[in-house]
């Protein structure tokens, strides 16, 4: 009989799990998310750049690649395709399609790819495209409608679908109204599906002017922020880069849920996590003759007999008084649920009363979802624009799913925040700050020691004044975990040896002591007394019962 306590999480498993479905993806619920590269081959996308620059076809391959590993490493059952538009030879399902080239199908992202990829990089890669796909007439309607056929040949479930187009020409057709329409209509038609259409434009003579054709392709931006970003073609690979990647990274929710204001006023909001610990992925079980992945089932038997237990004849106890008081896995359900996953507001408080000791795990964002029920977004702002403007915090109690314990949560209002060329920064919203139960605090009684002399504090403050710098999360990469996926790289691609990383956490020690000066060995003198030296090592102590004089 399964014990009480075996059947609950602990509120940091729960955490953990929460983030691994951020990190990984819960495929079974969301679906997969899908991408497809539609890259222009015409001749001008060949032409390379002043100073050696690199030609927008490679960069457009070299952002590919990146994509690829990216997803092997992030969402590997994320489906991703590649295909090329105003070639001279034609390949894609049943041939349909003239000037058409499926370069890759929709599928998983595998090192075979990569290195196919790879292959069209640089000079030699653009004399290999020029062999294998060439360069002809253009039709973006069919290399449009050849996407279409990818998308409904997928018999999984796809929960996002993006596709990218990569052009350097403003004007693929030439002013052919014919294809012009039928390119439109196609567009038209695969919005409608649910294809999200993105222009990756690139630089070109002249200037990229969009309002001559590609206005009407492209899917309007998702939100303000992007407006910018559509209207201004990349001549850096760098630029471009960024641009794919907040494209297509898709956040996932890890819920989706009601915030209740009051009787009958619901908003739909989504939960976020905004930031996630990245961890190695975990080891998966092969059989050892074939290499395949290998499932394993738990079975429970009874004791004495052997025989096989069903789930409905497994009871959970609890001894309580002396007794075991047992009890069907349906009761056990019903006493666990405190009621329905949700927000339900409490009330709301100045902002002095949260204070930093009420920090007890990462928190997650809020924000609302219009799609979910309509109106959730003006009443989410308005909301949001009391909160920011009284300076107080919503208390809410929060179930974030099924049968999990409900919380007290801070809803901490966050106002928009925008960079150069109006490309947002911050997103508005509410970060949800997990406050703690009584028996979550308890009192410390910290050693004692003695005071500094203000002196030595005044030293201190100097120095640490000069070591300050502006810290960004994204620059600091954990050595660790990106030394085990260059070795996995390397093995896959069958490389000589793995890419050198760059240890960023390492201190520069000489940027340092060039900033300091003689300020270390200034503070050394305020603190440690004369003729003491802090890296000397200490004398060996004398072992006990050892004898001092021998008589």
């Amino acid at each position: 009989m399964a014990e009480w306590n075996a059947y609950y999480q602990n509120e940091d498993e729960e955490g953990e799990q929460e983030e691994g479905e951020q990190s990984g993806g819960d495929y079974k619920i969301t679906g997969r998310d899908s991408l497809v590269f539609l890259v222009d081959a015409s001749k001008e996308m060949f032409i390379k750049g002043e100073d050696g620059e690199p030609s927008n076809f490679d960069m457009t391959m070299q952002v590919v690649r990146t994509v690829y590993t990216s997803k092997i490493i992030s969402s590997d059952r994320d489906l991703v395709a590649l295909v090329f538009y105003g070639t001279e030879q034609s390949k894609n399902p049943r041939n349909s399609f003239k000037h058409v080239y499926v370069y890759h199908d929709l599928n998983e992202p595998g090192a075979k790819r990569v290195q196919e990829v790879d292959a069209l990089r640089g000079e030699k890669g653009a004399k290999l495209a020029a062999e294998t796909i060439g360069s002809g007439e253009t039709s973006l309607g069919d290399a449009l409608w050849c996407c279409a056929n990818l998308y409904s040949d997928i018999k999984l479930r796809l929960s996002h679908k993006r596709l990218m187009i990569f052009t350097c020409r403003d004007e693929p057709h030439g002013g052919d109204s014919v294809k012009d329409r039928q390119a439109r209509t196609k567009a038209s038609d695969l919005k409608e599906t649910g294809v999200v259409i993105d222009l990756m434009h690139l630089m070109k003579p002249g200037g990229f002017n969009i309002s001559l054709f590609f206005c009407d392709i492209v899917s309007p931006p998702e939100d303000e922020s992007e407006m910018g970003l559509q209207l201004q073609p990349s001549d850096k690979l760098e630029d471009l880069q960024k641009r794919v990647r907040a494209k297509e990274l898709k956040k996932r929710t890890l819920a989706r849920l009601n915030l209740c204001l009051g009787e009958g006023i619901n908003v739909a909001v989504g939960i976020y996590a905004t930031a996630v610990a990245a961890r190695k992925p975990g080891s998966i079980k092969l059989y050892r003759e074939t290499n395949e992945p290998v499932r394993s089932k738990t079975r429970t038997f009874h004791t004495q007999t052997g025989s096989l237990l069903l789930p409905s004849e497994i009871k959970k106890a609890q001894y309580y008084g002396g007794k075991e008081i047992v009890m069907e896995r349906d009761e056990v359900d019903a006493i666990k649920k405190f009621d329905d996953p949700g927000l339900f507001l409490i009330g709301f408080k100045p902002m002095e009363k949260l204070k930093l000791l009420h920090h007890i795990r990462p928190a997650v964002f809020l924000y609302p979802e219009e799609d979910e029920v309509k109106g959730s977004s003006c009443l989410f702002s308005a909301l949001l624009k009391k909160c920011s403007e009284r300076n107080v915090f919503a208390l809410c109690r929060f179930i974030s799913r099924r049968n999990y314990p409900p919380r007290f949560v801070a809803l901490l209002p966050q106002n928009e925040e925008l960079g150069e060329g109006k490309v947002q920064i911050t997103p508005p919203g509410f970060n949800v700050i997990y406050l703690p139960f009584a028996d979550d605090l308890r009192t410390l009684d910290p050693p004692q020691f003695p005071s500094a002399s203000q002196t030595q504090v005044d030293k201190m403050k100097e120095i640490v004044s000069k070591l300050r710098f502006k810290y960004r999360s994204e620059g600091f990469e954990n050595p660790v975990i990106q030394q085990h996926f260059r070795n996995l790289e390397a093995l896959a691609l069958d490389m000589m040896a793995p890419e050198e990383i760059e240890d960023l956490i390492m201190p520069k020690v000489d940027q340092i002591d060039q900033r300091l000066g003689p300020l270390v060995q200034e503070f050394k003198d305020l603190v440690y007394p004369a003729y003491y030296n802090p890296e000397s090592k200490p004398a060996a102590k004398r072992k006990t019962g050892q004898s001092m004089n021998h008589q």
